[in-house]
């Protein structure tokens, strides 16, 4: 489901934990080992690169190129996994540059929820004290005095870096700079909002509707993966956030009530690795490369596959983000080009009803 990540409990045996332990950053070590991570030296001779298929003229075993009258870009299927679609470089350039800013900037704003919130509240206009250098503090009037105790009730704002609003002042919470938070974020939801403890929608949540641009873009990406006749209707969106040693463990995204209708998931900023499995755990995944500006679509059989990723490449080598770092020329944007240059960004979109 949202963000679900590979448990303890779950069999270190399957064909797909075998595969996410395979491709992952760091080779697995002892439980509470001293010893320094190990990175793990992949082969990546039978990733499927759907870039270099684009340019190929060979057919390619077990993949096809839809046939898909009134859209204007390429996509790849594969014979054995009705359902998936991938659409290579589905984003120009400049669209991947929108959405990384309006995912740092718009997206965590209060309504909507991210993985921040229960642990400090709604947190407003995080990236602007991010470029301001300033830190998360607990508000004086935050801190209630009961005879000897204190309570806190949870009220932070941001302040300046060297300010006097020292957190020993204010009781046991220690101050954050806001790029640590930002570096700490991991999710946000648009639209309506998943309660993450029950595993539903909880439509009592306030909420915004998701932003227009964002269903337009939706829409049109959905369209090899409706029913005929039928327009794809957002209604919500998760954003994941990924930094440099992240993964997304084996899941499967299953409260949306049609799973006819399919969930658009865009990838931006660094080069990952993703998995598709089958129905079960015991399913041997194939893998294959998602660039920034790539767009999977994952809609009827495909909803019931597990899928996961288990690496984003950050290294000069293979995390192919120079040309879009280097769209990032303004006098502001030093804070995004130092995010994104090893993190990925991914932004799914669903119809709940």
């Amino acid at each position: 489901m949202y963000g679900a990540q590979s448990t303890d409990e779950e069999p270190e045996r399957t064909a797909f934990r075998l595969a996410e332990k395979r491709y992952k950053l760091y080779k697995s070590l002892p439980p509470k080992t001293r010893k320094k991570p190990v990175l793990n030296q992949t082969d990546l001779f039978d990733v499927v690169d759907f870039h270099a298929i684009l340019e190929s003229v060979d057919p390619i075993d077990g993949i096809f190129r839809l046939d898909c009258p009134g859209f204007d870009r390429p996509v790849f299927c594969f014979r054995d996994r009705p359902g998936f679609y991938f659409i290579p470089r589905a984003l120009t350039i400049e669209e991947q540059c929108y959405w990384i800013r309006q995912s740092l900037v718009s997206f965590p704003q209060p309504p909507n929820r991210t993985s921040l919130t229960a642990i400090y509240g709604p947190i407003s206009d995080l990236f602007a004290a991010v470029r301001n250098k300033k830190i998360l503090v607990e508000a004086e009037n935050s801190v209630l005095s009961l005879g000897d105790d204190k309570i806190h009730s949870g009220n932070y704002i941001f302040s300046e870096s060297n300010a006097n609003t020292s957190v020993e002042a204010q009781g046991s919470f220690k101050s954050v700079s806001a790029s640590t938070l930002l570096r700490k974020l991991r999710w946000g939801t648009l639209g309506l909002q998943f309660n993450w403890s029950k595993r539903n929608y909880d439509f009592t949540l306030p909420h915004n509707k998701i932003p227009e641009k964002l269903c337009q873009l939706a829409k049109e990406m959905a369209i090899p993966a409706m029913p005929s006749g039928e327009e794809f209707q957002p209604e919500a969106a998760i954003v994941n956030y990924f930094g440099p040693s992240d993964m997304l463990g084996g899941h499967l995204d299953d409260m949306e009530a049609d799973w006819s209708k399919p969930i658009v998931s865009i990838s931006l900023g660094c080069k990952a690795i993703f998995l598709l499995g089958g129905t079960s755990r015991e399913d041997v995944p194939v893998s294959m490369f998602l660039r920034s500006g790539d767009i999977v679509l994952m809609a009827g059989k495909a909803r019931e596959c597990f899928h996961g990723v288990p690496r984003i490449f950050t290294d000069d080598k293979h995390a192919e983000v120079s040309v879009l770092l280097s769209q990032f020329s303004g006098e502001d944007d030093c804070c995004i080009t130092d995010y994104i240059k090893n993190s990925r960004i991914n932004i799914n979109i669903r119809q709940v009803n």
